[in-house]
């Protein structure tokens, strides 16, 4: 898993936040390996060597859309270019390597974009799509509230995992995918039409994006519960 870089103070730090990396070794059962992002990609081969998976994090910050083809339309946002760069090419090389892959929220947008596909970069001024960010005014507690279904497509592996047809999922982002890359298909949608979660078609290791946050409050929830489980039991089949 990568970390990114936040400004403190006169100074930029490479930060990764707690609830990714709880679940990641409760639940998983893995031992998490934490890439700094600033110092480019000399040693993306000796991270790729050590690993037997790649999660990719949500974060505060936006991918550079000038990355696929678009104009910046948040100029307000925060953006990550050390980890753009960096979460790209190690998405290429992880599916290079047949590592296992999970994605959630900015993880799944980097792997569309990977891909060649684009995103919506204002989801909630777009046609049909509902207001997808969370509410700052409300306790973090409450942002992370379930906050709408989506629908697991009948008969995917990921309907077949969680073992409903429809679940609840909290919702904070503000982008979404548009025209997904090469190869990835859907999972799930929202009841407005927008792709929650994809997979890559044909694939025999575990793809997972996700553009809900499974990881808060991971273990009171059994659909994230299976959810890193079985990520973690790719994990462990890959390095076997």
């Amino acid at each position: 898993m990568t970390m990114g870089c936040q400004p403190r103070a006169g100074h930029d730090y490479q930060v990764m936040t707690h609830k990714y990396i709880v679940p990641l070794v409760e639940l998983a059962g893995c031992v998490p390996l934490l890439m700094p992002t600033c110092c480019g990609l000399d040693d993306l081969d000796h991270y790729l060597d050590l690993a037997d998976g790649l999660y990719l994090t949500g974060a505060g910050s936006n991918i550079d859309p000038a990355l696929y083809g678009q104009q910046n339309l948040t100029p307000d946002k925060a953006r990550d270019p050390e980890r753009d760069r960096v979460d790209i090419a190690l998405i290429h090389g992880a599916l290079a390597r047949g590592l296992p892959l999970f994605a959630i929220c900015r993880g799944m947008q980097e792997l569309n974009v990977a891909l060649g596909g684009d995103l919506y970069q204002r989801l909630y001024a777009e046609g049909p799509f509902a207001d997808h960010r969370e509410d700052p005014a409300v306790p973090v507690a409450a942002q992370y509230g379930a906050r709408h279904p989506v629908t697991l497509v009948p008969g995917s592996w990921l309907h077949t995992l969680l073992g409903e047809p429809v679940i609840m999922v909290n919702s904070l982002h503000g982008q979404g995918i548009c025209r997904l890359g090469a190869g990835l298909v859907p999972l799930a949608h929202a009841e407005d039409g927008l792709v929650e979660a994809v997979t890559l078609a044909g694939r025999d290791a575990f793809t997972l994006g996700v553009q809900w946050h499974p990881e808060w409050r991971a273990s009171a929830n059994p659909h994230s519960v299976r959810l890193f489980k079985a990520f973690g039991d790719a994990c462990r089949q890959r390095c076997k």
